[in-house]
């Protein structure tokens, strides 16, 4: 049947939750006044939070898809990574991240609040619709020319900055208003890795350049005649989710090559078995286990016992007010704790009093820059970082690959692929 484009922003197709194999682009029709004119609808797939009601947690639906921009591109998705965010947060700039996959880290803590009722012991998993995603591009806008194209051109495989009010990528085609928020990238870099890079990893890589920025800071503060052991400064970094461990290799590639490495040391908090049997793999970082069976005082003291003593600097990438409230217990006097923009929002107002009445502080770390993720693509391809473990699945195994997340069983990250290319 004909769909009104005009009157119909999106049709559900819940009753059949698996989206289908093959996805083409159905013809649009147009309104009667002409104004809403768009040539194409393509097929969206919502990913929602299991719940009591909701058995299965995959819909579909036909959304319009306007055309090319006249200097920007439209991209045909390739793969996706697996983002979370909390469902009371839209789905705005600052969400853009999968700051929230450390969440199952916290179980015990969350699952009194966060937890499906219907699944319990399951973490709320709630997805935005996909803001980590490379594909190639389908078409340029009709002015774009060889002075403006940014060197792009039609089949190039790219990934996509998660620019403001950036639209869903859980689709067949995304459109993207300007080319400088499309990223090439190199033909040996696989896809799929290139899918985990807009906006995990580069939040992962600005919090550690932060950490880094803070770090000399730091220095500059002491006495010229402290001893070695005070001129050393200490980093923690909380959680084995996506976005920690790919501050661990970032840290480690950053700090060995700026030379960082002879005045920090790193340590990984890990929050799961499986995530320290991950971290333990990078030589040149220390690990410690939370065990959430323990009580804060234990968790707090085993901290600082492997660090040597208080930490200068904590990279905390947990979401919820116990592991920052940790955080700071395992941090100097005049420690820094850096959290996501995201849950900054959140949990600053919770601890505002207690920083008044200290001199420590949190910093609230954006998502990088442009400039950040074409730099980390390169890094990346050169093999100079290597990315954490990760998993590919079609999209068809979306709901499969849900529950997967929500009970913590799929190692690293998750990338859903939509098509093949390759």
């Amino acid at each position: 049947m004909p769909v009104d484009i005009c009157r119909v922003t999106s049709v559900s197709n819940s009753t059949n939750t698996t989206p289908d194999r093959a996805w083409t682009p159905l013809s649009a029709v147009s309104s009667t006044n002409g104004s809403c004119i768009m040539n194409k609808l393509c097929r969206q797939v919502s990913i929602e939070s299991p719940g009591p009601v909701v058995k299965n947690c995959v819909f579909n639906f036909f959304v319009p898809i306007e055309d090319t921009p006249a200097l920007g591109a439209r991209i045909k998705i390739v793969c996706a990574g697996a983002c979370y965010r909390r469902r009371d947060r839209s789905a705005s700039f600052s969400s853009m991240s999968s700051v929230a996959s450390d969440l199952s880290d916290y179980c015990a803590s969350v699952a009194s609040s966060q937890s499906s009722p219907a699944h319990a012991g399951i973490r709320e998993g709630s997805l935005f619709p996909g803001f980590e995603v490379a594909g190639v591009i389908e078409s340029l806008g009709n002015e774009v020319n060889e002075d403006n194209n940014c060197g792009l051109h039609i089949g190039q495989r790219v990934i996509v900055y998660p620019f403001e009010e950036a639209p869903a990528g859980y689709a067949e085609l995304l459109v993207v208003p300007d080319l400088k928020y499309v990223v090439p990238i190199p033909d040996h870099l696989p896809i799929s890795v290139a899918a985990m890079l807009p906006t995990g990893a580069l939040l992962a890589m600005n919090a550690v350049f932060k950490a880094h920025d803070v770090v000399i800071g730091m220095l500059k503060e002491r006495s010229s005649d402290a001893n070695d052991s005070k001129k050393k400064c200490k980093i923690l970094i909380v959680g084995t989710g996506g976005l920690a461990l790919w501050a661990v290799r970032i840290a480690s590639y950053h700090f060995a090559s700026t030379g960082a490495n002879n005045y920090i040391d790193v340590t990984v908090a890990s929050l799961r078995d499986e995530g320290f049997r991950l971290a333990t793999e990078m030589k040149s970082v220390s690990v410690v286990q939370w065990n959430e069976c323990l009580y804060e005082p234990q968790l707090i003291e085993r901290t600082q016992n492997m660090c040597g003593g208080p930490v200068d600097v904590v990279i905390d990438f947990g979401t919820t007010s116990r592991s920052l409230h940790r955080s700071l217990h395992c941090l100097s006097k005049v420690g820094v704790v850096l959290i996501s923009e995201e849950v900054a929002e959140r949990l600053l107002p919770k601890f505002s009093r207690l920083l008044s009445e200290t001199q420590q502080k949190i910093i609230p770390i954006p998502t990088g820059s442009i400039e950040q993720l074409h730099d980390l693509v390169n890094l990346v391809a050169e093999k100079k970082i290597q990315p954490p473990p990760y998993s590919v699945f079609p999209c068809e195994q979306a709901s499969e690959v849900i529950q997967k997340l929500c009970n913590s069983e799929i190692p690293g990250r998750a990338i859903l692929r939509f098509r093949d290319i390759e």
